[in-house]
């Protein structure tokens, strides 16, 4: 059985429609698709008689076999390796809200999920939600979680929400990132999925992953 990873790939944005046709050869059509900007300076820029880049941000759950894969296809096909053609990264996954939920974002690849995957000695845990802003943090600070960050972004492979949740899901999406501590997560996940789950219109999916190291972190530390 292999982990679970969150890859995210950030390229171009003229690039991510090659780069959905060749993850799609691996059977990875559900992603989140979300845009961005470069921050290179202009003097850096000018000096190579470059544009500010436009970048798009792509996120899709792969195994770890699979990104070995996926990994060597970037490298030897498409030349990911290229200053300015992209970069790409994967993320432990810790878990995911609900088996349903884990079978349409591995898209039903034939991953069983085993005990819980943690890093040693994190403290905090990175919420991600896709749903209804106010119904999602309604039901995350019923469990003692903060504020958050929404990050619009449109969905591929939507249609297969029918096949393994029993209904569809809109293309568009929100995107909530909230920073919880490792205690706190389990009792907030299940409140967003009790709340704000496939059950309610919010139809929210909810998955964590470990974070190492955080800054700016003090007043909560401090409570």
């Amino acid at each position: 059985m292999s982990e679970l990873y969150l890859m995210v790939t950030i390229s171009d944005r003229n690039f991510h429609r090659r780069l959905l046709a060749f993850y799609k050869e691996y059977g990875v059509t559900v992603t989140m698709v979300t845009l961005g900007r470069g921050t290179a300076t202009s003097e850096v820029l000018d000096s190579f008689g470059l544009e500010a880049a436009e970048k798009a941000i792509q996120f899709a759950f792969v195994t770890g076999r699979e990104w070995k894969e996926i990994r060597s296809g970037l490298e030897k096909r498409l030349k990911i390796d290229i200053p300015g053609t992209g970069i790409a990264f994967v993320i432990p996954v810790s878990s995911i809200g609900g088996k349903k939920q884990l079978q349409f974002l591995t898209e039903g690849r034939g991953f069983e999920k085993g005990e819980e995957s943690t890093l040693k000695d994190t403290k905090y845990e990175l919420l991600a939600n896709q749903g209804y802003t106010e119904y999602i943090m309604e039901a995350a600070r019923s469990a003692n979680a903060a504020g958050g960050t929404v990050i619009h972004a449109k969905g591929t492979g939507m249609q297969k929400a029918e096949q393994f949740l029993g209904f569809s899901l809109a293309t568009e999406k929100e995107m909530i990132l909230i920073v919880v501590k490792n205690c706190d997560k389990n009792a907030i996940m299940k409140a967003i999925m009790e709340k704000a789950g496939l059950e309610s219109k919010a139809k929210s999916i909810v998955f964590s992953l470990p974070v190492t190291e955080t800054a700016g972190m003090r007043l909560v530390e401090d409570e």
